[in-house]
């Protein structure tokens, strides 16, 4: 994939243009970046024009200014949209990624085809007490970071990936995360209930590993008994399920967009 850099911004992107077909945007989870994807660009490339974003604070994305903020994630990715000429793509997010997919659905609703979204939550409609009942481990993993990354890597990994291949993967990905990104996601919180749960017009896939933590699988079943949308929970796999059994996370992707390939109405 081509490596490129949006303009007037921190923002790395990477793109492979060569197909014939809709564009498919990536959006890592927390610590890493887009290279946990890598074995979805091995089997899509060549199939969907694929655009992979590093989060502001991740991999390449590092070269913050002064007013730089992760609330301004889905407008980077709408610029990169416009200068590329995007009109619409399919968007997949990984945990963090998930959170950053939606909240461009809710600004950019007519440049979405579909939502895929694995290990996260509805952020129009989450229930803070949730996170609250996670707070002291969240805490305690953040020691962990302020003292050493490798540490921090060391334990993040078990919790992100089930499988030891994805395991050590992760954790390659997660030790060059740099200390002084953690003040991005404090900025978090102010994506999550901005706005109000409406109808979507664009098909929603949710899901996650059957060994993700047990508050995100009741997250997953609770989100997919509210709305119109497609859950999978995938077997043998954790947290990132991409990285863990990439084989049927492809099969699951591929199914969702080849059964929603049409052309939505839009409202007037």
């Amino acid at each position: 994939m081509k490596t490129l850099f949006l303009e007037n911004s921190p923002i790395a992107y990477y793109v492979d243009d060569t197909a014939n077909n809709d564009w498919v945007v990536f959006v890592h989870a927390a610590f890493v970046d887009h290279e946990m994807f890598e074995k979805q660009f091995q089997y899509f490339s060549g199939k969907y024009k694929l655009l992979a974003i590093d989060i502001l604070g991740h991999g390449k994305s590092v070269c913050a200014r002064k007013g730089d903020s992760i609330e301004k994630m889905s407008e980077w990715i709408f610029q990169i949209f416009q200068k590329h000429g995007i009109s619409a793509a399919h968007f997949v997010g990984v945990s963090l990624g998930s959170v950053f997919i939606q909240d461009f659905a809710n600004k950019y609703e007519d440049n979405v085809l579909s939502l895929a979204c694995f290990g996260g939550y509805d952020i129009n409609n989450f229930d803070m007490k949730k996170q609250k009942s996670n707070s002291k481990k969240q805490m305690l993993m953040m020691m962990k970071a302020l003292i050493s990354i490798k540490w921090f890597a060391k334990a993040n990994k078990k919790i992100s990936a089930y499988t030891n291949e994805a395991q050590d993967e992760f954790y390659g990905l997660n030790i060059q995360f740099k200390k002084k990104s953690f003040k991005y996601l404090a900025k978090l919180k102010e994506l999550i209930n901005r706005y109000p749960s409406k109808a979507r017009h664009y098909p929603l896939l949710i899901g996650c590993g059957e060994h993700d933590i047990p508050m995100e699988i009741e997250i997953v079943n609770e989100w997919s008994a509210s709305g119109n949308c497609e859950k999978v929970i995938l077997q043998e796999a954790g947290h990132c399920a991409n990285m863990d059994n990439p084989k049927e996370f492809n099969r699951c992707l591929e199914e969702f967009w080849l059964n929603n390939c049409y052309v939505k109405e839009r409202p007037q």
